[in-house]
């Protein structure tokens, strides 16, 4: 269908200045002490038709040779009468030169135009492929665990030896952490790829992710974050954030403190995670998965993240992107 068009298009537009030659034509054997306007417009039509249509080298060569002719006999004609001076039939070739430069640059244009078209096109084909890849995987990697599951559970209600009922609670506190490996790795696989970005309040943002965990960890929460509109996507900010609230629980024990923090300024806005947790030695800085994903999503934005640690003196990991607004106030969950 769009080859269909493209080929209608391209013949109106010939067609369209066709017309208008044989018109300036005309008007040049018409009006022969008025001839430059009706030629100059008749060339750069030419040169208008080329560049907004793919014309094939010959088919311009016929085309240039033809308005060459036709113009060359009308001007020769009236210079031959006296009705204008030989010196201007001098035209003629410069037009051609001038034509056939601007045809060369033009052609280029073409040729570039057109693989980065096919570039693209490539890139869409990878992207459905990787998504379908993608879809199969998350697929694969669920059912066996959800199966897996529901099965622990229906033994656990089942048995009531409390000895099962702790191996049990043991199978289901490791399915859910391979549950959650899964959804990383599917995320992992998910960055390269196309996202919405949307305008975000980051206070607000923050607040209901790190409320979301205040149930299942005994931690101090804390939330401050700047008030203001950063632009990202909402489920892979979520996923970020949440790795590294993962992170810093599995890094402290009940009463450690840990705090979430939220700037923007002009430069940039910025997500931070601070606990009081037992710390860690430069060369023991975790490389897992989460920090993976949080690495992942940040550089796609044109970010970075940060990770400082200290035995005995807690974590701070960072995560900046590109983006800006303005000023602050806290939320204590």
């Amino acid at each position: 269908m769009s080859d269909t068009v493209s080929t209608r298009t391209k013949w109106i537009v010939r067609a369209t200045w066709l017309s208008g030659a044989l018109l300036c034509a005309l008007a040049m054997y018409l009006l022969p002490s008025h001839e430059t306007i009706p030629y100059h417009v008749l060339w750069i039509g030419l040169v208008l038709a080329y560049g907004f249509t793919v014309w094939q080298p010959r088919e311009m060569l016929v085309m240039v040779a033809i308005s060459a002719v036709v113009t060359g006999t009308i001007m020769s004609y009236h210079a031959s009468l006296g009705r204008i001076d030989w010196i201007e039939t001098a035209e003629i070739p410069l037009s051609v030169i001038l034509t056939a430069v601007v045809a060369h640059y033009l052609r280029k244009r073409h040729l570039a135009l057109a693989e980065l078209a096919r570039i693209a096109q490539e890139e869409h084909r990878r992207i459905e492929a990787r998504q379908h890849l993608v879809r199969q995987v998350s697929h694969e990697l669920r059912t066996p665990i959800t199966i897996a599951r529901g099965y622990t559970e229906l033994v656990r209600e089942r048995v009531s030896d409390p000895v099962v009922a702790e191996d049990t609670a043991i199978v289901l506190d490791e399915l859910d952490k391979l549950a959650q490996i899964t959804e990383r790795l599917v995320t992992l696989m998910q960055i390269e790829g196309q996202l919405t970005r949307e305008p975000l309040a980051l206070d607000r943002e923050l607040a209901r992710i790190v409320r979301r965990w205040t149930p299942a960890a005994e931690r101090a929460w804390e939330v401050t974050a700047s008030s203001g509109t950063v632009l990202a996507n909402r489920e892979r900010l979520e996923v970020a954030v949440d790795c590294l609230l993962d992170n810093a629980v599995k890094h402290t024990a009940r009463g450690d403190r840990i705090k979430v923090t939220g700037s923007i300024d002009h430069d940039g806005w910025s997500v931070e995670v601070t606990d009081t947790g037992a710390g860690m030695n430069p060369g023991e800085v975790p490389e897992g998965i989460g920090l993976s994903t949080v690495r992942g999503i940040a550089q796609q934005w044109g970010g970075t993240i940060e990770v400082r640690s200290r035995p005995g003196a807690g974590t701070t990991v960072s995560m900046t992107q590109l983006s800006s607004m303005l000023p602050v106030k806290a939320w204590q969950p």
